[in-house]
């Protein structure tokens, strides 16, 4: 009866504020490199519909709105001529920065003919576009860096994957921070874990023992680093059927609304110089799969979570509120990012066997 006495504790109570529509300043992987072409390609990113298409003369990539601001045709629709794209209603031309270069039945082109365009990179096999909310160039030092291992030819190519997820992006982002995650969702013992935040880079080194990605007693260590908000490479070392394997994974996204991503999964893989190439294709095959496998735990877990402003933490939690303030950065006016987001910090957090692993 004296239970019943005690007062009731009152419930956590989550926060979820409404997120203002705007897309983080950075570079956002589109696919593969290869994959794209002189047939013009549609895609729905950061609230806007864009058509990618390569020119004829010299194949450079371009980006650009999607909509004719003539009388509202997809230009996904339309063609490329030369260097420029070609509207199917009738027949403007627009060249790759977004500028009117032809209408056929014209004498002047209007001076606000002028759609939006993205600047565009392509490194390491993969096509970038730059968005900023700010209208602002590429700032220099936030180019992706070049991945050596890709040019050597010691490695495969990419093999990609990619998802649909119907959450904000940020839920993403947190996995970095999240220690505690690795065991539950993703089968891994995780040994070491640090994170460190320098400029508009943030590093997880972790070490540990996996289910899925290492031979059974067999342990891997990872190194995970987004370069911006959105593009992501891991180099990871670990073990299938008693050779050491050694990749490197790219998760990157790109948002498509403020509650939708689209997450591409790439998984590059050391050609072992002892097999033949179809043996080293069957290795790159399978160590793609396991390595689906062990993402596609995380998007059930996205698909169905909600987004939580004030997580409740513990102390056995990563710094999910350091990995937080260092990503706001990208979603601020550069004038108005202070120094505490991008000066260096490390954090590393203290590991504790989980109830049921202590050492007997």
């Amino acid at each position: 009866m004296a239970a019943m006495n005690q007062p009731l504790r009152k419930p956590y109570i989550i926060e979820t504020k409404p997120l203002p529509e705007r897309y983080a300043r950075g570079w956002h992987c589109i696919g593969k490199a290869d994959s794209f072409g002189c047939e013009p390609r549609a895609m729905n990113y950061f609230g806007s519909k864009w058509v990618a298409y390569r020119g004829e003369e010299g194949g450079q990539l371009y980006v650009v709105g999607s909509y004719c601001p003539h009388m509202g045709a997809d230009l996904s629709r339309g063609k490329v001529c030369g260097n420029s794209l070609q509207c199917p209603f009738h027949h403007w031309s627009w060249g790759g920065d977004g500028v009117c270069d032809d209408i056929p039945y014209a004498d002047r082109i209007p001076p606000k003919a002028v759609i939006p365009a993205m600047p565009v990179l392509e490194e390491n096999g993969l096509a970038f576009v730059w968005h900023d909310p700010e209208g602002q160039p590429p700032i220099a030092e936030q180019r992706p860096r070049r991945n050596e291992d890709y040019f050597s030819g010691e490695w495969s190519d990419w093999k990609m994957a990619e998802f649909t997820i119907h959450s904000n992006c940020r839920e993403l982002v947190d996995n970095m921070a999240d220690m505690a995650h690795f065991g539950p969702v993703h089968y891994s013992q995780v040994q070491t874990f640090k994170n460190i935040q320098d400029g508009h880079t943030y590093t997880q080194v972790m070490t540990g023992g996996h289910d899925i990605l290492a031979d059974e007693g067999q342990g891997f260590t990872s190194v995970a680093t987004y370069e911006g908000p959105a593009y992501m490479t891991t180099t990871m070392t670990g073990s299938m059927d008693g050779r050491e394997v050694t990749t490197h994974l790219l998760v990157s996204h790109v948002p498509i609304d403020m509650e939708n991503f689209v997450i591409r999964l790439g998984v590059m893989v050391r050609k072992d110089p002892s097999l033949s190439e179809a043996e080293n294709a069957a290795m790159v095959d399978a160590y793609t799969q396991m390595s689906v496998d062990s993402f596609i735990q995380d998007v059930d877990i996205w698909n169905n979570k909600v987004r939580i402003d004030n997580p409740l933490m513990c102390d056995g939690d990563g710094p999910v509120h350091m990995l937080r303030k260092w990503y706001s950065q990208f979603y601020m006016d550069v004038a108005e990012i202070p120094a505490a987001l991008t000066v260096h910090k490390e954090h590393e957090t203290k590991i504790k066997p989980r109830r049921g692993q202590e050492q007997h």
